[in-house]
């Protein structure tokens, strides 16, 4: 036993003195790549080739972005007819090319299915004086370049993705372009800046509060001499969850050092690099957003215009991609904002509008939009049924994507590996991802602390501190940071961390791990778990006594009636009800237009009326559906042919507000649309087919009755009879 114990034990120490020296030199490797990328001026991370061909630079308001052509591979070219994608990268602290740092990423998606990709770029340092309305305006023009390189009418309007910080950038570009921008994707992007749970569960939403507003960011920027380092950005993140920073993160490079370095490496060389922003910027995006929340209350300037940024305006469908396992961007900040814009889901169907979900179960806000595991499932599920997602009735949609398994019905209708089908879903289902909104009261309260806060340090302490701060100050201050600190201390600079060399190589050389069961391993990985679980409960406790610290002092009505509040609090799509005049002017006036277009169109106008009179009493809508009748419109029988898609997409808004006013004349005026009998017989056979992949045999009786009511429409009353019996053969062959 003790011969065992002590061949255990001096197994254990040789694994730990060589994982110690391969460790100690993959932080030195870390150190001397950060310097080496800073030194090259932190160029994106993308491992795609990739070609500048906008600078923002030659705007007459200079920003430090640019617009990225990635050069698709040899092996996948793109196709000329394939809509346009065109990512934007956070800029919160880190640079820019995580969404294409991988094979298996958003970009790597995009080119293996043969879209032509941008990738919106940014430099380290920002112009000086740079804004976010001149952000704003680049990135406009850089969707119009686009639009010149792909004219819509032959591929469609660009797919035009956001991550996280990217995404309220790409929100407000679609609300003051929407006429750029196709279906817009917000993957883990806050929205919604108050909203979250109670119970510690979301306590980054503190932060503002307990700093006591904006003003700290902007001393932080005045001691930069206008510039924002983002590396305090990258401090609260890590902050965050402290036992992934100080332990888990480490330890898994430790104790995993054969097989972990070089994805260690890859992503430190984008976590590591901090950039910059100007104090105009920083000062933007704290006021009005994360402390000002206005960006749902369309209460921000559009700088392309006189007017205000209306989120109403985006006309396109909008998928917000979120996580449950996200503390950074709960599923709540991420859809709270669909509350905020419309009373209900009457209204928001009322401004044609398609708002499409997918809410992951665990991934945290990286593995959003960085793991390939997350890439390879829901994002390239979703990229594949774009056009489908243009063809969804207006209304709130949850997109539920399902592994295919041998004995799923039709699948040979599905592209790739899973499924996905869009169920309709309530404004109820949405306050389900919050606890109630009251708690949001007391951010009322921070926003005009932080108002006064701000005031006085604007008239009375910014002038000092940029009096003394210099460029040199500056400069210090940025080196002197801890993130930069361990960097230049443990790298090759150091003569010591160079001696490491050769005894990691020596190590790797004769690198015997432990392969075998080792009472000296348990008990190391023991240590871990223990360390993560000390961890973890420093952090719950400072979370909650955060909680409890902000909702004493921000939810005391003493406060709240110190600083002129009245303890009413508005929910925030009333604030959108300035126009309700011109609104119901505008309802009248389109239940007019839809009286004239009763009679008016052709098969394609028929077929959109015949596939938003079955979905509004079905509960989702199947990607195998939409494959099919992608399949059938390419078929000719007899001469004829089912409308194109592009010509349903044309007419689709058209045809849903007709049969909103008069769904039963729309219909019973479809002859009138098609009178070639061969025609309707093909809508027919085509519209039976699609009935089949739902099993409308067994569908309830008022699905049935619409079927039976559009088989009349088509005058082929005989073609169907209501039956409880379950369906045996194809549908097509019906006459």
């Amino acid at each position: 036993m003790w011969t065992e114990l002590g061949r255990q034990a001096l197994d254990y120490m040789l694994d730990v003195q060589q994982r110690s020296w391969l460790y100690l030199d993959v932080m030195r490797q870390a150190s001397d790549q950060y310097i080496e990328h800073t030194s090259e001026g932190s160029p994106p991370v993308l491992v795609f080739e990739h070609e500048l061909i906008a600078d923002g630079l030659d705007l007459p308001q200079p920003v430090n972005y640019g617009l990225l052509r990635i050069c698709a591979p040899e092996h996948s070219p793109t196709d000329p007819t394939k809509r346009p994608f065109v990512v934007i990268d956070p800029r919160a602290g880190h640079g820019p090319g995580v969404a294409g740092s991988k094979v298996h990423s958003e970009v790597g998606l995009a080119l293996e299915k043969g879209h032509a990709c941008y990738f919106v770029t940014f430099a380290p340092y920002p112009e000086p004086k740079q804004s976010i309305a001149d952000v704003l305006k680049a990135e406009k023009y850089f969707l119009e370049v686009v639009a010149q390189r792909h004219p819509p009418a032959t591929c469609g309007k660009p797919f035009v993705v956001g991550n996280c910080q990217g995404g309220w950038a790409l929100f407000m570009l679609a609300s003051a372009a929407p006429e750029l921008v196709g279906p817009i994707m917000l993957a883990g992007s806050p929205l919604s800046y108050w909203a979250g749970r109670t119970g510690a569960q979301n306590p980054m939403r503190y932060t503002g509060g307990m700093l006591g507003g904006s003003w700290l960011s902007s001393l932080a920027s005045d001691l930069g001499q206008g510039v924002f380092d983002g590396a305090y950005l990258i401090d609260n993140f890590e902050n965050l969850n402290p036992a992934n920073t100080f332990w888990t993160k480490p330890y898994r490079l430790f104790s995993q050092i054969d097989t972990e370095a070089e994805r260690y490496l890859e992503f430190d060389r984008w976590w590591s690099a901090p950039f910059y922003m100007t104090r105009q910027e920083m000062d933007w995006i704290v006021q009005n957003l994360f402390v000002g929340n206005r960006l749902s209350r369309a209460e921000l300037p559009d700088p392309t215009t006189d007017g205000l940024i209306n989120p109403r305006n985006i006309r396109s469908p909008i998928v917000v991609f979120a996580s449950a396992g996200d503390n950074i961007t709960p599923p709540a900040q991420a859809l709270n904002w669909i509350l905020d814009l419309y009373k209900d889901e009457e209204d928001l169907r009322l401004h044609e509008q398609v708002i499409v979900y997918n809410i992951h179960q665990s991934t945290g806000h990286l593995g959003i939009f960085v793991s390939a595991t997350v890439a390879n499932r829901e994002h390239s599920t979703l990229f594949n049924v774009l056009d489908l997602i243009e063809l969804l009735p207006p209304g709130l949609y949850e997109a539920c994507i399902e592994d295919l398994h041998p004995d799923m019905p039709f699948v040979e209708l599905v592209e790739g590996r899973h499924t996905i089908r869009f169920e309709s879903r309530s404004f109820e289902d949405l306050r389900a991802f919050d606890d109630g909104r009251e708690d949001e009261k007391a951010f009322e309260v921070v926003e005009r602390v932080s108002q006064v806060n701000q005031h006085v340090y604007d008239l009375a302490v910014s002038p000092l501190v940029r009096q003394v701060s210099t460029a040199w100050s500056a400069q210090a201050l940025r080196l002197l940071h801890p993130k930069r600190v361990s960097r230049y201390s443990w790298s090759s600079l150091n003569p010591v961390a160079l001696a490491v060399m050769p005894l990691a190589a020596q190590a790797k050389a004769q690198r015997q791990p432990i392969l075998g069961p080792n009472l000296f391993s348990d008990m190391e990985q023991w240590f871990s778990e223990s360390m993560v679980r000390g961890w973890d409960t420093y952090r719950d406790i400072r979370d909650q006594s955060i909680e409890v610290a902000f909702q004493q002092i921000y939810g005391a009505p003493w406060l709240r009636a110190l600083l002129g509040l009245d303890n009413s609090h508005m929910p925030s799509q009333y604030l959108l009800d300035r126009d309700v005049a011109l609104q119901n002017e505008l309802k009248a006036l389109r239940k007019q237009v839809s009286y004239l277009q009763i009679n008016q169109g052709d098969s394609a106008a028929a077929l959109a009326r015949i596939l938003i009179y079955m979905a509004e009493k079905s509960s989702f809508v199947d990607e195998r559906a939409f494959n099919l009748l992608k399949r059938l419109s390419q078929e000719q029988v007899q001469g004829c042919q089912l409308p194109s898609l592009d010509k349903l997409k044309a007419t689709l808004r058209e045809q849903w507000s007709v049969m909103q006013q008069y769904p039963e004349e729309a219909i019973a005026a479809i002859p009138k649309l098609v009178p070639s009998a061969q025609q309707r017989q093909l809508i027919w056979n085509a519209v039976a087919e699609i009935a089949e992949l739902h099993d409308l045999n067994n569908a309830s009786e008022a699905i049935q009755t619409r079927f039976a009511t559009i088989a009349c429409a088509l005058g082929l009353c005989s073609a169907w009879q209501p039956t409880k019996k379950k369906a045996t053969k194809r549908r097509r062959s019906v006459k």
